[in-house]
């Protein structure tokens, strides 16, 4: 990186740069002329100079000059014009100046900021550059809020700065000097003034912002460190609860706070100090223009147009002057910035640009050995991780690393994936270092994965296929519009120094995951989801997910058959079905009442309860008494049970209606509306008695309050409710139909079309079993696969269980079918029994008839190293034994004891 701000800008832009000091230059000759013209109007027409006798005239826009070897030269002869004609053209003249300088100034600032724009985004796009670069020990130094954050804000102010860095000194500059030379060719003893007075502001308040530098760098400092401060409260949140340290970080946070106030108080206190001075000084030279210009002009030694003139010409210093010490503070300020992000962001050694260059074309397989010559792994504090290890791993091999937590195992998987850098010795790939080869090999060809995680905000399906993503395989497709549009960022990129790699183009390697295309995507994912058990998990996200009409319409078309085929499966015992007619006692009661979905967000269960139609409908029905006694014995039974037990007692897993925090609540409404009628309660405690039977169900909750006569009642109330409903309310509320698929309920709602009877303990595990089974009979299962696959993971994929993310972790490095597999120790969240079966699952399905990669497995299970070819047995940083499984399970060595 460039050290110098000012370098780093002329270096980038300095064809602009000149382009525009041209603009400034040509801007100057208006400039110069708006200051003169007022005199010649006060003094000619105003005045009379030159008009002396009646009908005089003076010629106008006489344009004439002395070229030398040339000789006078006419132009233009100019029109006689009287006194009259000649105020309103000079004041046209003006009026033009104006326009002319107004457009100089217009097109200098667009200008400007253009450039500023473009040198913001360049700026950003070479820092996050760098990031992508950095070693990869940098980052267990370094907070992720403090990058982003200079990176978001600190670098804002340079690219503002651009547009000013060298036009802003030249404008105001040319504009001051302009000013100051024609007060100094009106009167040379005015001009002195106004010349000693702008030498002290020079001098002056530049000396006194050195102030305001250091308290603006102090700022940024401790606003920099509260900002990596936050974020890292944000990701120890769990760390914080677990140990009742709330308060100490807010301690810390007010500590933070107060530092920044009292940085923020001295600044203004001494930024208002040097306006202050700056001001006084300003409005010194007009009271020594009027004092000693009009002493000048009474003494008959200044014209009353040359006063005049020298006062609206010194109008106009004081603003270009005030903006070029503006510009010279902002100049300090800038680069006292870019010096820190010249520091934070200058880091040695960065990973060669030329290791991240695009590439294309497909990568050729790897045939060659994993050589590892005398390698030694260090941490952060130099402890020795692993120490002069030597060890070669063949093509087509399968290898075990074994050995207890810190013996160096570790270290050396993450060594293979790249992840820390040597010390000392090499690890080679047919004779070349494994850290100088492009990552389009090594991250297509070696696949690496561990039990840290991290997926990015998206869809499980974006991240499941990241490790896929290299370069733009197939070109996005747009109208004219839109590729018009794309051809201008295209341009934009390229002046701001980005690449212009276009975001929207299809990045999937289909071919490197096993597929041709996005049709056959999901058949070459299948096998790999199976492999790592996951499939029964995404199955479950699609189950509970709302289903997209428009782009999964096979699974639509096909609910009504899967609803009939579930039925044929003997679930009449399990599933209760909807019926218009008849009430289901295993749905709630709001469930039961509206028969059907409300399309969120919408519509919800305030805004409908609220609703004047469903207001009319509970007066005319009378389930509003009826519900409002349901929920007092509800509030009650609830109450008397619960009241006693603590808040995390199992029993309240059971209350869909109430939680732990409710309990006391309710007890003081139950005191209050004990011996009050219907009538009597208010609205709000109605309502929340009300909401209470809404969540009821019978054989969940067991309290014995419905009857059939109430629940004849309140099917009766939904047949009125649906014959009658307004066509607002229709929109938003989605009626069960048996013949039809209901876009607003999951898609295990519109499957079952049903609720699941509580009395069942497995019937949800069986209803599962058995749907996946129909969607593989009706060859559906893909289609759904592919809504669990939308399923937003959240941000760093904590949506997902831990377990859920392991897996999902080493089914992406399974898809990239690469031919080094470095595994260490990927699934340590999972039980024993689990990780077996899938380490299985992956030796099989990897070393499938034709293919054969090597594996390179860190186990947590020494006797799973049956599997394998070869183990490498490693204690306190060295190799200490290798071998096949019969000859180390037969040896008396360290193995063997790992093994009892």
């Amino acid at each position: 990186m460039e050290k110098s701000l000012a370098r780093y800008i002329w270096k980038n832009t300095r064809l602009q740069q000149l382009w525009i000091l041209a603009v400034v230059a040509a801007s100057m000759i208006p400039y110069f002329l708006s200051f003169d013209l007022p005199k010649q109007i006060v003094n000619g027409p105003i005045q009379g100079d030159g008009f002396e006798g009646p009908g005089a005239t003076q010629t106008f826009m006489h344009i004439a000059y002395d070229i030398p070897l040339i000789g006078h030269v006419e132009f233009f002869k100019g029109v006689q014009l009287d006194r009259f004609q000649m105020l309103m053209a000079l004041s046209l003249v003006f009026l033009a100046l104006v326009v002319l300088n107004g457009l100089f100034k217009f097109y200098i600032n667009t200008y400007k900021g253009r450039l500023g724009e473009r040198m913001l985004r360049r700026i950003r796009f070479e820092l996050i550059d760098r990031v992508l670069r950095f070693p990869p020990a940098h980052f267990k130094r370094v907070k992720s809020a403090e990058i982003a954050t200079m990176i978001k804000d600190e670098v804002e102010p340079m690219g503002g700065f651009t547009g000013d860095a060298f036009v802003s000194p030249a404008l105001l500059g040319g504009q001051a000097i302009t000013a100051l030379a024609f007060i100094i060719v009106q009167n040379f003893w005015l001009g002195m003034i106004a010349a000693a007075i702008v030498g002290v502001q020079a001098v002056v308040i530049p000396r006194m912002r050195k102030r305001l530098l250091d308290l603006g760098r102090q700022r940024q400092l401790t606003a920099r460190e509260l900002s990596g401060r936050v974020g890292e409260i944000v990701e120890g949140i769990g760390t914080i609860h677990g140990n009742d340290t709330s308060n100490l970080e807010r301690a810390d946070i007010a500590w933070r706070l107060g530092r920044i106030f009292s940085i923020r108080y001295d600044l203004y206190q001494w930024k208002f100090l040097v306006k202050f001075i700056n001001n006084f000084l300003a409005q010194v030279t007009p009271f020594l223009f009027y004092a000693i210009g009009g002493y000048l002009a009474l003494q008959g030694r200044l014209d009353i147009g040359q006063l005049v003139a020298v006062i609206s010409a010194y109008k106009d210093l004081p603003g270009p002057l005030k903006e070029l010490i503006d510009w010279d503070q902002m100049r300090q300020d800038v680069q006292v910035k870019y010096q820190q992000v010249y520091e934070q962001f200058n880091v040695e050694p960065l990973i060669e640009s030329h290791i991240q260059e695009l590439a294309t074309a497909p990568v050729g397989a790897l045939t060659s050995a994993l050589v590892v010559t005398n390698l030694t792994l260090s941490d952060d504090s130099g402890a020795r991780l692993v120490d002069h290890v030597s060890v070669e791993i063949k093509p087509n091999e399968t290898v075990a690393i074994v050995g207890p937590n810190g013996s160096g195992a570790e270290a050396f998987a993450e060594a293979l994936g790249r992840m820390i850098w040597p010390d000392s010795g090499r690890i080679t790939i047919d004779g070349r270092d494994l850290l100088e080869l492009p990552e389009s090999i090594t991250g297509r060809r070696i696949s690496y994965a561990s039990a840290d995680t991290f997926f990015f905000h998206g869809t499980l399906a974006s991240n499941l296929l990241y490790g896929l993503k290299h370069a733009p395989m197939i070109d996005a497709v747009y109208d004219e519009k839109e590729a018009l549009e794309y051809k201008w960022h295209s341009i934009e990129a390229v002046k701001a120094g980005n690449p212009t790699l276009d975001l929207n183009s299809d990045w999937v390697d289909y071919q490197a995951a096993g597929a041709n295309g996005p049709d056959d995507l999901l058949k070459a994912i299948r096998p790999v989801l199976d492999a790592v058990l996951i499939s029964q998990d995404i199955l479950d996200l699609a189950l509970r997910s709302n289903v997209n009409t428009e782009v999964h319409v096979a699974v639509s078309d096909h609910v009504v058959a899967l609803r009939a085929s579930l039925r044929d499966e003997g679930l009449d015992g399990i599933v209760v079905p909807f019926d218009f007619d008849a009430y289901n006692a295993q749905a709630t009661v709001g469930e039961n009442l509206l028969f059907g979905t409300m399309k969120r967000p919408l519509m919800t269960n305030r805004r409908l309860a609220a609703h004047p139609y469903f207001q009319q409908l509970f007066r005319e029905t009378g389930l509003s008494t009826d519900l409002y006694a349901m929920g007092l014995e509800i509030a009650e039974n609830a109450v008397e049970l619960f009241h006693d037990l603590p808040p995390d007692h199992p029993f309240f897993q059971q209350l869909t209606f109430m939680t732990a925090d409710d309990i006391p609540t309710y007890q003081a409404l139950l005191q209050k509306l004990q011996s009050r009628r219907f009538e009597d309660a208010t609205p709000e405690e109605r309502s929340a008695i009300i909401r209470l039977s809404f969540a009821y169900i019978e054989p969940r909750h067991r309290f014995g309050l419905l009857t059939n006569e109430l629940m004849d009642k309140i099917v009766s109330a939904r047949k009125q409710f649906h014959a009658h409903i307004p066509a607002d309310l229709a929109e938003l509320i989605e009626r069960y139909d048996a013949e039809r698929f209901t876009p607003s309920a999951s898609l295990m709602d519109n499957v079952l079309f049903g609720r699941i009877a509580y009395q069942q303990a497995d019937a949800s595990d069986r209803i599962r079993a058995i749907m996946g089974e129909l969607f593989d009979a009706l060859d559906l299962y893909d289609d759904v696969l592919s809504i669990g696959l939308e399923f937003d993971v959240g941000s760093g994929g904590k949506r997902l269980t831990m377990v859920q993310r392991q897996k999902l972790n080493l089914a992406r490095a399974l898809l990239k079918r690469s031919d080094y597999f470095v595994f260490n120790r990927p699934l340590s969240a999972l039980d024993q029994r689990v990780q077996d079966q899938i380490t299985r699952n992956i030796i099989e399905d990897l070393h499938k008839e034709g293919e054969r990669p090597a594996i390179i497995w860190v186990l947590s299970n020494a006797r799973l190293a049956e599997m394998f070819d070869r183990i490498l047995l490693f204690d306190r940083g060295g190799l200490a034994e290798a071998g096949n499984y019969p000859e180390l399970s037969e040896k008396n060595g360290m193995f063997k004891e790992l093994l009892s």
